[in-house]
């Protein structure tokens, strides 16, 4: 299975107990997620959709990315996640919203020696959680599922009442 479904059910429940639901902007997962949730039961009932911005303009463009930080960071910063989850919540008219950017591969000549990623997870406008992915993956594949699956977990556990990773961020 690609996806974790019990992660899926979880965040699926909650939503649609709750009569809310989850949009998301993703780059380095290259629309895994959106697949993801569009392969649950009931999805339209709970996922608006996603987009996927690979590159800094459409960021900028469609998620409201500032540019000048998008340029400086080749657009993989906590803060550009942020920008990314919360350009979801408005462009889909989410409740909630994840925004995922990172490495999947190494890019010859960049130094780095650990593929990561920064999500993020907005509720409105708001910033509620925020935390850097790390993955031991090896195929360019293997770690945007790597991330994916990661991003479904701390989403299905911070919807979770009562429940808050110790690395919950406040916005």
């Amino acid at each position: 299975m690609l996806y974790n479904i019990s992660f899926l059910n979880k965040i699926k429940d909650f939503l649609i107990e709750n009569c809310q639901t989850v949009s998301v902007a993703e780059s380095v997962t290259s629309g895994y997620l959106q697949a993801a949730f569009s392969s649950a039961v009931d999805a339209t009932r709970f996922f608006q959709g996603g987009i996927t911005a690979y590159n800094n303009g459409q960021k900028t463009r469609h998620l409201m990315v500032e540019p000048i930080h998008a340029e400086e960071c080749n657009c993989i910063s906590e803060k550009v996640s942020a920008e990314m989850a919360i350009g979801s919540n408005r462009l889909f008219s989410s409740d909630y919203a994840i925004g995922i950017t990172g490495y999947a591969n190494k890019p010859p000549g960049s130094g780095i020696s650990t593929l990561f990623a920064f999500l993020a997870i907005a509720k409105g406008h708001d910033v509620i959680f925020a935390k850097k992915l790390v993955s031991l993956k090896t195929s360019m594949v293997e770690v945007q599922l790597d991330y994916t699956n990661q991003a479904l977990e701390l989403l299905s556990s911070h919807l979770q009442p009562g429940t808050q990773s110790p690395d919950t961020k406040s916005a």
